[in-house]
């Protein structure tokens, strides 16, 4: 894993809940700034998933294996179904599921980073 790439996805995922959130509270609809951010989430979620899967082989134990791989295979799935529900959900809750969305993402990503430094 790379550290720099973990540090822009969380900074990324924080972005992206702290602008829903406010988007919710506002009740405002999903724009292009925010959809750019939750894209940058995304992309960053699929470089991380190649770049682990190519290198799983350095984790021991099946049980954080199992976790890494589950963790990697998921994680780019979050910011793009609640950004697709946003899209197609015209309410403030959409702007909340982004939030809870991208709180994942970030709690994930950490979790990752710390099986990947346990193992490497």
């Amino acid at each position: 894993m790379i550290l720099a790439l973990t540090v822009v996805i969380c900074a990324a995922s924080l972005v992206l809940m702290v602008l829903s959130g406010i988007y919710a509270a506002r009740d405002r609809l999903i724009n292009d700034g925010l959809l750019a951010v939750a894209a940058l989430v995304f992309l960053g979620t699929v470089a991380q998933l190649v770049i682990g899967l190519v290198k799983m082989s350095a984790i021991d134990g099946e049980s954080h294996l199992a976790t890494f791989i589950a963790y990697q295979l998921s994680l780019p799935f979050i910011p793009l179904m609640t950004t697709f529900l946003a899209i197609k959900e015209k309410t403030k809750w959409a702007m909340g599921s982004i939030a809870v969305g991208a709180f994942a993402v970030l709690v994930m990503t950490v979790r990752l980073q710390q099986i990947w430094n346990l193992h490497a």
